[in-house]
């Protein structure tokens, strides 16, 4: 992996925004791979912010606090509204919030009702079209929002009671023209095993990573169809898995490469190869955090970690720097 460090003066929250990452709380303030800082609107919008996503065309953009309640929506720097989530453990996981654009109109998928309902909230208009009376949201605790490249599918890696992560993938279309289907994913792996860390590989395709937890307490794991640490391509179109890998090495934070590769960012980064489980690369002089779950906790100080889905980089920030790893 190639490796190189941005320096800041005044550095919030990182987004990519094409080749550029950009962070939205310190007024859009661009920073360039060649070393130029631009700084591209007016405001500094602070109250200990440290997480931001921004919509693919970097009209909108939001920026809110990962382990607590509040967010801010921005819209070409300005703000638009407050967003605001249910208190109840958000110290303990991920704010979930991610952007789609369906048929020219931007939505921002979050949680503003309860803790446990997904909803699709217009941009421009404020409007959650799919809080509808009928709804009926299980014990879920939805986090890490991922959208597919073709704007298909919404994943949820977040959790449930007792507590045990879980992937859930939602096909965007079908709940909005049906919000029920929120309540209840059909899409899930099919495993006695904790599915801690998930990540895109294409359209129809999720690599998917479990943890050392079984949580049914009468599976015997050596019949396990997804063994504890192992990794595996889960298959949208089957909602099947292929044999599972064991991975040489501790992992917990997967983003995929390609599909051949993925980086893992627990402890330190490092390369994969999802078909052996072999580490290829790794820089084990940078601290990439210690998250391997969607379940977390204030006193961790996770930096922040975000994928170029477009140039597969990985940028991490802290320390009045952002390293800017390459495969």
């Amino acid at each position: 992996m190639e490796r190189k460090t941005l320096t800041t003066s005044s550095l919030y929250t990182i987004s990519w925004f094409g080749n550029t990452i950009v962070d939205w709380g310190a007024a859009g303030t661009h920073y360039f791979m060649d070393g130029q800082v631009k700084q591209l609107h007016k405001y500094h919008l602070t109250l200990n912010f440290d997480g931001s996503i921004n919509s693919v065309d970097g009209k909108y953009a939001f920026i809110y606090q990962k382990l607590g309640t509040k967010g801010l929506l921005l819209k070409e720097g300005e703000l638009l509204r407050e967003i605001n989530r249910s208190y109840y453990c958000a110290n303990v996981y991920e704010y979930p919030a991610a952007f789609v654009t369906v048929n020219n109109i931007t939505y921002l998928i979050h949680c503003p009702i309860s803790y446990c309902q997904l909803d699709f909230e217009n941009v421009e208009t404020g409007e959650i079209v799919t809080n509808i009376p009928q709804r009926n949201a299980g014990d879920e605790f939805y986090s890490r929002l991922e959208i597919s490249s073709d704007s298909k599918f919404l994943m949820s890696k977040g959790w449930h009671w007792h507590p045990v992560d879980v992937v859930y993938v939602f096909d965007i279309n079908e709940c909005l023209r049906n919000p029920l289907m929120l309540d209840h994913s059909v899409l899930s792996p099919d495993a006695d095993t904790e599915i801690c860390t998930a990540s895109f590989i294409d359209n129809t395709r999720v690599l998917v990573g479990t943890s050392g937890e079984v949580f049914n307490d009468e599976a015997d794991i050596s019949l396990n169809n997804f063994p504890p640490k192992h990794i595996a391509i889960w298959y949208l179109e089957t909602n099947l898995i292929s044999k599972p890998v064991k991975v040489n090495g501790e992992f917990g934070n997967l983003f995929a490469i390609d599909e051949d590769q993925a980086w893992d960012m627990y402890l330190f980064p490092k390369i994969i190869n999802i078909h052996t489980g072999e580490i290829i690369d790794k820089d084990e002089t940078l601290d990439s955090g210690k998250q391997n779950s969607a379940i977390t906790g204030q006193n961790e100080q996770l930096p922040q970690i975000v994928f170029n889905r477009q140039t597969k980089q990985i940028a991490i920030s802290g320390h009045g720097k952002i390293e800017i790893l390459t495969p």
